[in-house]
C-alpha cells in the first residue's frame, strides 16, 4: 500500500521530533520514497543529517533555497506527494494550517498540495485540550485532513495525560489506510475474535488456543 508511493514527512519543533527517525525507517521499510521537510525549530531536536541518512533523500527546510527554488522546489514537493504526514504536529503548525498561513517551507507545501494530509499532534496535555486547538483540529478535519490521536501517558513536560505522539507504528498504519482503496465503504461488517468452544458433553469441550489477534487484524483492515 505504501510501495512506490512518495510520502512527505513534515517534522515540527516538539520534543517528539526524535520519533521522526523511526517513522522514516518504517516508511522506507514499506517501500515508500520519503522526503522530509523540517521546520527551523525541529532542527533543535534532531539533525537533518539523521533523517537524510534514513530516508536516502536530502532534507528540505528553507523556502528560499537557491538550488531548490531554481526548480520552484516547494511546488515540486507539493506535486510529488501521494501523502503528507505531519509528525509531530505542534499546536503552532496546526493553527497556521487551519488559518491558511504559509510562512515557511512546510506550511507553503501544505497549502500547495492536493495530496491527503495526515496530522499526528503532540503537545502538552493542557495545550491539546485548549478550545482553540480543538477548534483548529476540528476545522482541519472538516476540510478532509486525517488525524492520528495522541496517546496518553507521561509527557516530557512532566505532566501526565493525552498529548504524547502516537506510536510510529500506528502513524504508519494510518498512512497505509489513507492510501488504501476503500472498497468496503458502505458495508456493515461483524468480526468475531477469540477462541471457539465445541461441547462434547455438558462438562467437557474442545477449544483452541487463541489470542484474538486475527480477528482484530481483520477488523482493522475492514
Amino acid at each position: 500500500m505504501l510501495k512506490d508511493k512518495t510520502v512527505i514527512l513534515g517534522v515540527t519543533g516538539g520534543i517528539a521530533a526524535y520519533k521522526a527517525a523511526e517513522i522514516v525507517r518504517l516508511l522506507v521499510k514499506e517501500g515508500a520514497t520519503v522526503r522530509v521537510i523540517m521546520t527551523k525549530n525541529a532542527q533543535e531536536f534532531i539533525t537533518p543529517l539523521t533523517l537524510q541518512t534514513l530516508s536516502g533523500n536530502p532534507v528540505s527546510s528553507e523556502t528560499f533555497n537557491l538550488t531548490q527554488e531554481s526548480e520552484i522546489g516547494h511546488i515540486r514537493l507539493a506535486d510529488s506527494a501521494d501523502l503528507i504526514i505531519i509528525a509531530p504536529a505542534t499546536a503552532n503548525v496546526i493553527a497556521k494550517l487551519a488559518h491558511g498561513l504559509a510562512d515557511d517551507l512546510l506550511t507553503t507545501v501544505l497549502l500547495a498540495t492536493t495530496a491527503p494530509i495526515l496530522i499526528a499532534p503532540a503537545m502538552n496535555v493542557h495545550m491539546y485540550a485548549h478550545p482553540l486547538v480543538q477548534e483548529n483540529m476540528g476545522k482541519l478535519a472538516g476540510l478532509g485532513c486525517g488525524f492520528v490521536e495522541p496517546a496518553e501517558g507521561f509527557l516530557a513536560c512532566g505532566y501526565e495525560g493525552k498529548g504524547r505522539l502516537a506510536d510510529p507504528e500506528d502513524i504508519v498504519e494510518e498512512a497505509r489506510a489513507r492510501l488504501t482503496k476503500k472498497d468496503l465503504r458502505g458495508e456493515r461488517i461483524i468480526v468475531t475474535a477469540g477462541p471457539n468452544a465445541e461441547p462434547i458433553d455438558p462438562v467437557r469441550f474442545i477449544t483452541n488456543r487463541s489470542t484474538g489477534k486475527m480477528g482484530f487484524a481483520l477488523a482493522r483492515m475492514a
